[in-house]
């Protein structure tokens, strides 16, 4: 087992016994104010141990986009349910103002309380703290490019560069009906690039840094903060 691995085990154990408050309030609160499960069970692209050459063998190339025979690991990621149950599964992104997320759980998506139950994930060894944040099947089967495949050859992560940039920067752009053309086409392409900064270097100073600025940004949304100056990653990223 990875030193990276124990650390992810620890952490995320001792994050679920500090956080069990937080845990059952956001359980009860959902159970309260909208009917249907606690937990949200999404598919997501994991970690792909394959190496790819132009033909699907051998040197580690990845395959090219949209490539048909390209299905990746999927695992089910854990999330307390935000959206009222009413609604047929929709858009895979969710909008800044989006009628199918319920008012507490609006709550929950603002002070990312929802994302806590992926420390089971973490736990369980499909994801890890600190990793690129893992799409949804269709987004990278049909928008990864080449480039962003490699993104898949480490664990997805809790946390990132790239999805801090989001949360600080980003999402408030997703303000209307085409929030997963924005997201898509606009978003996603910046969000792992910043990623790829990460994965030239992911190591376990600079997981601890990310762990600590991912505590910073989130407490400072939560008491209000709205501009934050723009990450380090962004001025490494190769054209």
């Amino acid at each position: 087992m990875s030193a990276k691995r124990v650390l992810d085990v620890m952490v995320a154990s001792a994050l679920l016994v500090v956080v069990s408050p937080v845990l059952l309030f956001a359980a009860a609160g959902i159970k309260l104010t909208s009917p249907g499960p606690v937990l949200y069970k999404a598919r997501r692209i994991g970690r792909d141990r394959r190496r790819w050459t132009a033909n699907g063998h051998g040197s580690g190339r990845a395959p090219e986009r949209r490539q048909p025979g390209y299905r990746g690991v999927e695992f089910t990621l854990y999330k307390f349910r935000t959206m009222r149950t009413a609604f047929e599964p929709g858009a895979p992104i969710t909008a800044r103002i989006d009628a199918r997320v319920f008012p507490f759980g609006a709550f929950l998506r603002a002070t990312k309380i929802d994302e806590l139950p992926q420390l089971i994930n973490v736990i369980k060894g499909d994801m890890a703290l600190v990793g690129p944040r893992p799409e949804a099947p269709e987004i990278v089967r049909s928008h990864y490019t080449a480039d962003d495949i490699l993104t898949l050859q480490v664990a997805p992560g809790v946390t990132s560069p790239g999805s801090l940039y989001y949360y600080t920067h980003l999402e408030r752009m997703l303000a209307g009906d085409d929030a997963t053309d924005v997201y898509t086409e606009r978003l996603l392409p910046l969000k792992l690039a910043i990623d790829r900064v990460y994965l030239r270097r992911p190591t376990l100073s600079y997981d601890l840094t990310l762990m600590a600025r991912t505590v910073f940004v989130v407490a400072a949304r939560c008491v209000g903060w709205k501009r934050f100056p723009d990450p380090p990653e962004i001025g490494r990223i190769v054209q």
